[in-house]
């Protein structure tokens, strides 16, 4: 008799545990995604790079299914851009978690993080070093980031110790707290660390070592919740902290009504919801306002809950990633250019060399040498004053178009010998440059300036820049010049194309057509060039 009263009690106990948890719905979920979703679209209206109003909202909304216009995402990358090529790609000297930011967020909308203006947003996190500086904030974010499109790290040159995702993991393991938690800093284990840990080693459970930190730390958020379900951090009960535990167990496949995380009838989820003001948004604490990083961080809950209720891909992995307009690859070159012409990427971001320093084409040389587009004398010297010979400008117009190398033999005095054999090839079967005759390139004659001119002209017109100029219009350009009269006829068209277009400052008093260009003013012209034709 009295086995079966306590037989009956538990049962009751658990049908009565089952029915509160399961208080959230499928139908409730799907409804709260799609009103906040609403709040954030009308709350932040034009996403910008940040914590706040920035990758979050982006991020979660692209993840959400939620019927959010392509013009959202759009206006963001726009955005991102913008704010990147204005930073010189370094959004951080310090704070790593900066790139792994932005690289979810253009992950997310299906963009390529590798190529955002010519600055690939994954370089810096090949940098150990420099990415754990901040902590293990710094190893989690960027094995999220990393994971989120299955991206290889890239070899960052100016990294002293060159990172691995084993690095990364081990990081995290390495600090993990004898109470089976994640902190900033001390021994007293912080939920919302933790959470973020479990968030970057769910896609790594097989790892035996991740296996037993994952079940040690699954101990603690279950030992750590308060009553109600949910989580204080810094000693404080706070919405943000549910958020990122709901992410955690979604991450880890791992469901929210799992009975080691419910408290008193109540899964972390009913705790979360508790600061949702319907709506508008979530609070950071129930006594305080709405918040805006409270609604996003609980809204990609949400999310990652909506995922795993629709058996979906996780939150954070992105190969279903959304694909918005096409619209926004404009500064990607033209429509009408040849489909063998590529945007160069920066791969040396600090490129610099000791010699141009002040020097009136520095940002030109250092824009080219960051994309290994030209090249100093040596390591540390350009020598911007020396001039250029035939062989050596068909090189860099070859690497700044980044056209395919062709290896067939075309003048008796290049040969397979020679570093140039390729790029001289290459540069004539693409009409970029001819030779002195039919069987003559004359590789070590030096350039001058209409010369210059000419091939410059043939290369922006395989960019799919128009360079046709009516003949009067030539006259008038040109006009301008006292010593026009001096340049040869077959050059007088490519002369007022690139003046015409400012690859050619239209400020000098001569033209100067016969004369040796610098190298300085050659990767000024070819900077010039690659912005017209929207390849740099």
């Amino acid at each position: 008799m009295k086995k079966s009263m306590v037989f009956f009690v538990c049962l009751m106990m658990i049908l009565n545990l089952s029915s509160q948890a399961f208080a959230a719905d499928i139908d409730t979920i799907d409804s709260l995604v799609n009103e906040t979703a609403e709040y954030l679209y009308k709350s932040a209206p034009d996403p910008q790079v940040g914590s706040i109003g920035g990758e979050w909202a982006v991020m979660g909304l692209a993840r959400s299914g939620a019927d959010i216009p392509d013009e959202y995402f759009e206006n963001y990358y726009k955005t991102a851009e913008k704010y990147i090529k204005d930073c010189g790609g370094v959004l951080n000297d310090k704070k790593y978690t900066e790139y792994s930011r932005v690289v979810l967020a253009l992950t997310a909308i299906g963009k390529n993080p590798t190529d955002i203006s010519g600055y690939n947003m994954l370089i810096p996190l090949g940098d150990y070093e420099k990415t754990v500086w901040q902590g293990i904030n710094g190893s989690i974010w960027a094995l999220i980031a990393l994971d989120s499109g299955n991206y290889e790290i890239p070899k960052n040159e100016n990294a002293n110790v060159r990172a691995t995702r084993e690095m990364y993991i081990n990081n995290i393991l390495d600090n993990q707290n004898a109470d089976g938690g994640w902190s900033l800093s001390g021994e007293k284990s912080d939920a919302d660390v933790t959470a973020m840990a479990l968030q970057a080693l769910g896609k790594y459970q097989d790892n035996e070592a991740v296996k037993t930190a994952i079940e040690n730390a699954l101990l603690f958020v279950s030992r750590s919740q308060n009553t109600d379900g949910g989580f204080s951090s810094q000693e404080t009960e706070n919405a943000e902290s549910c958020a990122q535990m709901i992410v955690a167990l979604c991450e880890l496949g791992i469901s929210i009504d799992d009975l080691r995380f419910i408290k008193n009838g109540n899964t972390i989820l009913d705790s979360m919801l508790s600061y949702y003001e319907r709506g508008n948004g979530f609070k950071h604490t129930k006594d305080g306002m709405v918040n805006q990083m409270a609604t996003e961080q609980c809204f990609c809950a949400l999310v990652a809950v909506k995922r795993f209720n629709d058996e979906k891909n996780s939150l954070y992995s992105m190969s279903d990633a959304i694909s918005i307009s096409e619209s926004t690859n404009s500064e990607y070159g033209l429509f009408e250019r040849n489909p063998d012409v590529k945007k160069m990427n920066i791969v040396s971001p600090e490129k610099t060399f000791v010699d141009i320093t002040g020097h009136t084409n520095q940002s030109a040389i250092e824009a080219l040498a960051a994309r290994n587009i030209i090249n100093g004398k040596n390591e540390n010297l350009f020598d911007p004053q020396s001039t250029m010979t035939r062989a050596e400008f068909a090189a860099i117009m070859v690497r700044g178009l980044g056209l395919p190398v062709k290896g067939e033999t075309v003048f008796a005095d290049v040969t397979d010998k020679d570093w140039f054999f390729e790029y001289v090839n290459t540069a004539y079967c693409y009409g970029i440059i001819k030779g002195i005759s039919d069987t003559e390139f004359n590789p070590n004659g030096t350039i001058t300036r209409e010369e210059s001119a000419v091939m410059v002209t043939r290369a922006a017109k395989l960019c799919g820049v128009n360079t046709d100029i009516e003949t009067f219009e030539v006259r008038n350009i040109l006009a301008g010049f006292l010593d026009y009269v001096k340049a040869s006829d077959w050059s007088l068209n490519a002369l007022a194309f690139c003046y015409d277009n400012k690859i050619l400052p239209e400020d000098a008093m001569e033209i100067k057509p016969k004369e040796s260009v610098t190298r300085a003013e050659i990767a000024q012209m070819l900077y010039n060039m690659l912005s017209l034709s929207k390849l740099i």
